[in-house]
């Protein structure tokens, strides 16, 4: 439960002592000048070197539903933003702690625990828009801006070292851990980005904004405050009474907790409130305010995400079974509980009891997309194909650029391994390349579509991007060096997989010089 804290911890500051690049022309920074120490682009490779890594080190937990969730209620905060043109990546990472963190080039994790510590989306929306504020009022820049500088190749040196040392067993991993974690702070005045009491006000005040512009209730914010204190004063944090890792570098005060509150209820009493929000703008003529309301607020699908990561977070589907038995025994289960037993079910090979279930979901709820697309990975499981895709097909119709529903059903059709099914699962997909080529779950599905359709350069690059895009450059490379070999590439795909070697191999080779290797090709 202790390597994602460190391994974070880590990334963190790798990326708070990330290089300053000469840049032939620069824009003025009113304020401040950590606008000024790295470009967006290079913010931006130090967030997805964080996120490749993780995902390496299975710390990612990847499901386009829950994906779908989280993106959802993320961009819709950060639109309503401060800073709305920026570029966000939103992720779920598996751990049962409660955390989160934002780093670099717009990226913010999510410990899976903090969306089951919730009891609704507003509290978790309240903690994104904390993160996304800290991000628009440069706090994390101006936190690097304070680090020491060094050069890619140590950070790259460092964040494997740490990370070997987390694969190891027993004490002298913790004495490895702790070890490489030293040597991670020489590089730094801090182990983290440990923020200032004034950026931490000015993220609550900004993100309670951005949560009323955004329509969820401000007072989610606040709440979760309160309740992660309430834990921490019990020792309910975790099993051995540590505190929670976000109190860490958000620690909480009756003071902060008290001002959050007020703040809340502030926005409440606005004559607009439940309708649109009027906000204030120091810029315009005193007394004149506008409506600053953007998106829709909750939507509706936290139930069935927080049963849905009750499921893949638990140690095997057995477990999550046994949790829901218990659950029953002092109560009749919810409608997204029941849907979570069946995709416990679902996971533990067994259609046929979750059939039922789903069924009884959707027939209560008509319309929820994902008891629906359960249902119809049931009805696939069981034999009943024609109904499932009939299902699926319908789904698609109604949302051909759903990456939650499409790639449900591709991964559906691949598991069938027909040519018929393989090329209807690229058909579907190729809507979604534009908006989802940097994600790995569907290069994956899309490879796998590709093998099965007949289309062998295809599944290679997919397969090499998805090695790419998980934290293994090493790998991509090969393959596409061995895709490179083969006599039927016309031009078109020789051009694409150059492009791919040219911009792989500088990494690769600066991993090569420090001695970081990738283990499956060492062997």
């Amino acid at each position: 439960m202790r390597r994602i804290s460190l391994l974070t911890a880590a990334l963190v500051v790798a990326i708070g002592t990330a290089p300053v690049v000469a840049q032939e022309s620069r824009l003025p920074d009113i304020g401040s000048s950590a606008g000024e120490l790295i470009t967006p682009a290079q913010e931006s490779a130090y967030g997805a070197m964080t996120l490749a890594q993780l995902r390496h080190y299975d710390y990612v937990l990847e499901d386009p539903l829950i994906d779908s969730w989280l993106d959802t209620i993320g961009h819709r905060l950060a639109g309503a933003s401060d800073d709305a043109k920026r570029s966000y990546t939103f992720f779920m990472l598996r751990e049962r702690e409660i955390n989160a963190f934002a780093t670099l080039g717009g990226y913010v994790g999510v410990n899976s625990g903090l969306v089951l510590a919730a009891d609704r989306e507003d509290e978790v929306a309240g903690v994104l828009a904390h993160e996304i504020s800290h991000i628009t009022q440069q706090h994390v820049l101006r936190a690097v801006e304070k680090q020491k500088q060094d050069q890619l190749p140590t950070l790259l040196a460092m964040l494997g070292a740490i990370v070997v040392a987390q694969q190891a067993h027993g004490n002298s991993a913790d004495d490895a851990a702790q070890a490489a974690m030293v040597a991670a702070m020489g590089l730094s005045e801090q182990r983290a980005i440990n923020y200032t009491r004034a950026s931490e006000t000015e993220a609550d005040r900004v993100g309670m904004q951005v949560l009323a512009r955004s329509r969820f209730d401000p007072r989610g914010m606040a709440d979760f405050f309160a309740k992660l204190q309430t834990r921490m004063r019990t020792n309910e944090a975790t099993a051995d009474g540590e505190t929670y890792d976000w109190l860490r570098s958000h620690p909480m005060t009756l003071t902060r907790i008290t001002e959050a509150k007020e703040r809340a209820e502030r926005l409440r009493a606005q004559p607009n409130y439940g309708g649109g929000f009027a906000v204030d703008n120091p810029l315009l003529p005193g007394g004149l305010r506008v409506d600053g309301s953007a998106g829709t607020g909750p939507t509706g699908l936290f139930d069935y995400a927080r049963e849905r990561l009750r499921v893949m977070t638990a140690p095997t589907p057995a477990d999550a079974i046994h949790e829901y038995d218990g659950i029953r025994r002092s109560r009749a289960l919810t409608a997204p509980e029941q849907y979570g037993l069946a995709v416990a079910y679902l996971q533990a090979g067994q259609p046929k009891s979750a059939l039922p279930l789903l069924t009884g979901v959707t027939d209560k709820r008509p319309g929820d997309i994902w008891p629906e697309l359960a249902l119809a990975e049931a009805e696939a499981a069981t034999g009943s194909g024609a109904s499932a895709d009939a299902r699926f097909e319908a789904l698609v119709k109604k949302a051909p650029t759903s990456p939650a529903i499409v790639l449900t059903y591709a991964k559906m059709l691949g598991e069938r391994a027909t040519p018929a099914a393989g090329k209807r699962a690229v058909a579907i997909l190729r809507p979604l390349m534009a908006t989802a080529s940097d994600d790995p779950v569907f290069q994956r599905t899309f490879a796998r579509a590709s093998e099965i359709a007949g289309d062998p350069v295809r599944a290679g690059e997919a397969h090499a991007e998805a090695a790419y895009l998980s934290g293994r450059p090493e790998l991509a490379l090969a393959q596409l060096n061995n895709l490179k070999k083969r006599g039927d590439l016309d031009y078109y795909a020789r051009s694409r997989i150059d492009a791919r070697i040219a911009a792989i191999t500088p990494t690769v080779l600066e991993l090569k010089r420090q001695g970081i290797r990738d283990e499956d090709l060492k062997r």
